[in-house]
C-alpha cells in the first residue's frame, strides 16, 4: 500500500487492468471445484493464436455499441416530434380508415334501409314513452275565447309527445292574438301542458274608417266592437293615427277632470294635434306641441269665466299664449239682428229674409 501510494497512477492503472484476468481465474478455479466434487472430467481447450487476456486483446474486440442513433432514426423522431404530424397519425389515421369502413358499408342499400328502420323504431320507441308524454292542458289568465283559441292552436290532438309540441312555435303563434300581451308556456311533471296568458287591458275606443277597436293604452288592437254602446265605460278617440298616441290622449283625458262628464271623445286631426269634443257641439282645439299644458290652460279660463256654460262652440288654443273663441249660432244671430244683419242658419250661411218671407207667403196661399 506504501508502494500504491508512492506511485498511484501507473499502478492503479496496472492493477485495473489485471481486474478481469483475476475475475477469470477465479472463475476457473470455482469451476475446477464444483467439477471435482462432482466427479466429472473438465476439457480444457488451449486458446487459439490471437486469444488472451483482457489487456492483451486488440481494439476490435474493445469496441462497444455506439449509443447515438443512426441518421434515418433521427430524422424519423425529429418528423414525430412534430405536432402536426402526430396529430395526423393519432386523430386523422384513425378518422380516415373509419370514415373508408363506414363508407364501404353505407354503399350497399339494403345495410342503409335497415340503418334507417333501426333509427326510426329506436325514436319512435323513446319518443313514445310515458315520460315524454302530454295528456292535458291547463290555461290560466284568459279569457274563454282566449282560451278556445288557444287550444286550437295545439299542433296535435292530446296526449301526444312533448317532442311532437313546439313551444317556440306554438308561443308565436299565441303572441299574434290581439288580445294576449304574453304567454308562458311550459311541460310540467305529469304530462300537463301549462299556459299563462297575460291579456291586454282595453283602455280606449278607437273609431276609424273600418270600424271601432278596443286599444290598449299603448294602442295595440284588442278587439273589434261593432257599437260604442258595448263599452260605454271607455273613452272614444277617432281619426286617422289616433291609436299611435293613445298615451297623450290618455294624459289629456285624465287632465279634463271636472267636465270629463261632458266629454264626447278626442278627435285627432291631421295625425298631429287633437280636439276635445264635448257635448253641445263644442270644442277645444289644440297645438301639435305640449297639448295638455295648453288644455289646462283653456281649462283654468273657462272655469274663472265659466267659459264653456256660454255659447261658445270653439275655443282655439292653437297659437301659443292666445285664445280665440268662436260664438255659437243663436249668440251671432243676436248680435246680427242688433246690428240689423241678415241672420244665420245653423250650418253658418245667410238668411235671405226675402226669400223667406215669399217662401212663407207663397206657403199661406196655398
Amino acid at each position: 500500500m506504501r508502494w500504491l501510494r508512492r506511485n498511484p497512477r501507473p499502478q492503479a492503472g496496472r492493477l485495473i487492468r489485471s481486474i478481469p484476468v483475476m475475475a477469470a481465474r477465479a472463475g476457473e478455479g470455482l469451476r475446477d471445484g464444483f467439477a471435482a466434487a462432482s466427479g466429472a472430467t473438465i476439457r480444457r481447450v488451449a486458446p487459439g493464436p490471437g486469444a488472451g487476456t483482457g489487456a492483451a486483446q486488440g481494439p476490435q474486440a474493445r469496441r462497444r455499441r455506439d449509443p447515438a442513433p443512426s441518421r434515418l432514426m433521427y430524422r424519423l423522431h425529429r418528423v414525430w416530434l412534430t405536432p402536426s404530424y402526430r396529430r395526423m397519425i393519432r386523430i386523422g389515421l384513425p378518422v380516415v380508415v373509419i370514415t373508408l369502413i363506414a363508407g364501404a358499408w353505407l354503399a350497399d342499400e339494403d345495410q342503409r334501409a335497415a340503418l334507417a328502420a333501426r333509427y326510426a323504431d329506436l325514436r319512435e320507441a323513446i319518443h313514445n314513452r310515458e315520460a315524454f308524454m302530454v295528456h292535458t292542458m291547463e290555461v290560466t289568465g284568459a279569457s274563454p275565447a282566449v282560451e278556445r283559441g288557444l287550444r286550437g292552436m295545439l299542433p296535435v290532438d292530446l296526449p301526444a309527445s312533448s317532442f311532437d309540441i313546439d313551444l317556440q312555435a306554438l308561443r308565436s303563434q299565441v303572441l299574434a292574438l290581439d288580445a294576449v300581451a304574453s304567454v308562458d308556456l311550459r311541460i310540467k311533471p305529469g304530462g300537463v301542458l301549462s299556459a299563462a296568458v297575460t291579456e291586454r287591458v282595453p283602455a280606449l275606443l278607437w273609431r276609424h274608417t273600418s270600424g271601432i277597436d278596443l286599444i290598449d293604452e299603448t294602442g295595440h288592437r284588442v278587439a273589434s266592437v261593432t257599437s260604442r254602446e258595448l263599452r260605454r265605460d271607455l273613452p272614444l278617440i277617432a281619426g286617422p293615427g289616433a291609436d299611435r298616441a293613445a298615451h297623450e290622449a290618455l294624459a289629456l283625458i285624465d287632465a279634463i277632470g271636472p267636465i270629463l262628464p261632458r266629454l264626447r271623445g278626442l278627435e285627432r286631426r291631421g295625425e298631429r294635434r287633437w280636439d276635445v269634443v264635448l257635448d253641445r257641439g263644442q270644442r277645444i282645439m289644440l297645438p301639435e306641441d305640449d297639448a295638455l299644458a295648453a288644455l289646462k290652460q283653456a281649462l283654468a279660463l273657462a272655469r274663472d269665466k265659466d267659459l264653456l256654460s256660454r255659447d261658445v262652440s270653439i275655443v282655439d288654443m292653437r297659437n301659443p299664449g292666445q285664445m280665440v273663441l268662436r260664438m255659437g249660432i243663436s249668440a251671432q244671430n243676436a248680435i246680427r239682428r242688433a246690428r240689423g244683419q241678415p241672420l244665420l242658419a245653423p250650418d253658418g250661411t245667410v238668411i235671405n229674409e226675402t226669400a223667406a218671407q215669399a217662401a212663407g207667403t207663397t206657403g199661406r196661399a196655398g
